[in-house]
């Protein structure tokens, strides 16, 4: 049994059950008793022990040690290349310590003359970590006790994410162990600071559920400055909020957000004004880099004698797909014929970034994860998603480690098998992204709606009825644009029971 919820103020609601709502959990529960009974009241018991959030912390931590794990041999011989990459142990925590002065006490944005490209807040994060490092010099232990303090730190946010996005929709907080167990973050977790952002952006969109909009807007213009990505949410509140006509609360998250990330920018642009725009800079100048589309046409055009894209060629298409999507995503989010989540946009919007991206670094995954948990919680899509993201994983190290280092021939990969293992990734969360928009267009589909909630992230949105449309034969000012909720109990059924 599990604690009541009660959903944004409602009233209390049962907790769903996975076992009854997710067909894959349905169908796997047979071999351990069958799904929880029809006259299972979940939520009903109060002040038990094993609640969904302590489980999911353990679950968490369990995973997190696994993704230590995983950096063993590294960390006991050594951040090496080729090495790392074959052993599938790199991080660029030892290799940033090692290589960009902080393991002599440089720190980011503050030591002029020094160059680092990150914003401010993870810059900052990468150079105070280092300081409390005893001793001197960029010697290997130093490194992995560098690697050790980050990890656990990072291991922190990832708790923090999870508890997060089960608090994020009250009625469904076993969506959070999509994030607590998810393939892709012990893989990739440890491989650079994301999951700061990660966390950020999801204490962000539960405040927004909250009806709390500075704080929400504090918190991702927080995790705009430790990695870009959340402030592309700031456009689906505004879209949102043109669609519902209720402008004060995605006013108020927007000033903050904007206001929280002039906060911590300013002072850097102060101090060191080539510093803090070097990241800028590197962004627009670098090559396409691993694992994009660009770079997998380059390397096919390299076989194929074709033309190759530049790096200003890259940012052009990159604007201009990347900016179509967004338009496609604002017209869609105007047009459906119900108002879409917040969660939905804000996956559809973040993988749009990721696919037309000129980089994919293999820890982006985790940009992505809380968002489908929210967005899509269903546990054969994720899995299958976190399939072809592992595949590509081992992919990209055996690629890195033959073209940047020249490893060994037998642990090589062609560049074609390598190519192949983006496009898979690329496929599959294109197929991610039809489904969150099927779900927009039929809401039956949605297991969100499915339980009979709107927008359990939605804030002021949640409940809202329609002020502006695309399509005015489905615009309704007179009645809500949400489903009855007089069975708060309604979960998935099986097929014959629909």
């Amino acid at each position: 049994m599990e604690p009541t919820a009660d959903d944004g103020g409602r009233g209390p609601r049962a907790v769903i059950s996975p076992s009854r709502n997710d067909p894959l959990v349905h169908t796997l529960s047979e071999g351990l008793g069958g799904p929880l009974g029809s006259h299972a009241a979940p939520g009903s018991v109060r002040g038990v022990f094993w609640r969904p959030e302590l489980i999911l912390l353990i679950l968490t931590v369990v995973a997190a040690i696994a993704g230590v794990l995983i950096k063993g041999y590294c960390r006991v011989n050594g951040w090496t290349s080729p090495s790392e990459f074959y052993a599938t142990c790199y991080s660029d925590f030892p290799t940033l310590f090692k290589e960009r002065g902080l393991a002599d006490g440089v720190l980011p944005l503050f030591s002029h003359g020094t160059l680092f490209e990150y914003p401010v807040l993870t810059s900052l994060i990468a150079g105070l970590t280092a300081l409390v490092i005893p001793g001197t010099g960029a010697t290997e232990a130093r490194a992995t006790e560098y690697f050790d303090l980050n990890a656990v730190l990072v291991a922190i946010m990832w708790m923090v994410a999870v508890i997060a996005t089960a608090r994020a929709n009250r009625r469904r907080p076993w969506d959070a162990a999509l994030v607590a167990i998810a393939p892709g973050v012990i893989l990739s977790g440890f491989i650079n600071w994301d999951l700061w952002a990660v966390a950020l952006l999801s204490l962000g969109l539960l405040a927004f559920a909250r009806n709390r909009p500075v704080l929400a807007g504090v918190a991702i213009g927080l995790g705009a400055a430790t990695k870009f990505y959340p402030a592309l949410v700031l456009g689906v509140f505004v879209v949102l909020a043109l669609r519902t006509g209720r402008w004060r609360q995605t006013v108020a998250t927007v000033g903050a957000a904007l206001a929280a990330w002039a906060a911590v920018n300013l002072p850097a642009m102060v101090s060191d004004p080539r510093g803090w725009a070097f990241f800028f800079q590197y962004s627009a100048n670098r090559d396409p880099g691993f694992s994009s589309a660009y770079y997998a046409w380059n390397l096919v055009a390299d076989r194929l004698q074709f033309g190759k894209i530049s790096a200003p060629a890259a940012n052009a298409l990159f604007i201009v797909a990347f900016g179509l999507c967004c338009l496609a995503i604002a017209v869609m989010a105007l047009h459906a014929p119900r108002r879409p989540r917040v969660a939905q946009l804000a996956f559809l919007v973040v993988a749009a970034f990721v696919l037309t991206g000129k980089v994919y670094s293999p820890q982006y995954v985790v940009w992505l994860i809380p968002l489908f948990a929210l967005a899509r919680p269903r546990w054969r899509d994720f899995l299958i998603w976190m399939a072809a993201e592992s595949l590509h994983w081992v992919a990209v190290w055996m690629y890195i480690g033959w073209s940047t280092s020249n490893g060994p021939v037998q642990n090589n990969i062609d560049s074609p098998y390598y190519a192949f293992a983006v496009l898979l990734h690329m496929a599959v969360l294109t197929y991610l992204c039809v489904h969150v928009i099927s779900d927009i267009y039929d809401s039956s589909g949605d297991p969100v709606r499915r339980s009979h909630q709107d927008d359990p992230q939605g804030g002021a949105f949640d409940g809202a009825p329609d002020a502006f449309t695309l399509n005015p034969s489905r615009l309704r000012k007179d009645t809500p644009s949400w489903p009855s909720t007089s069975s708060p109990t309604a979960e998935w059924t099986t097929p014959h029971q629909r």
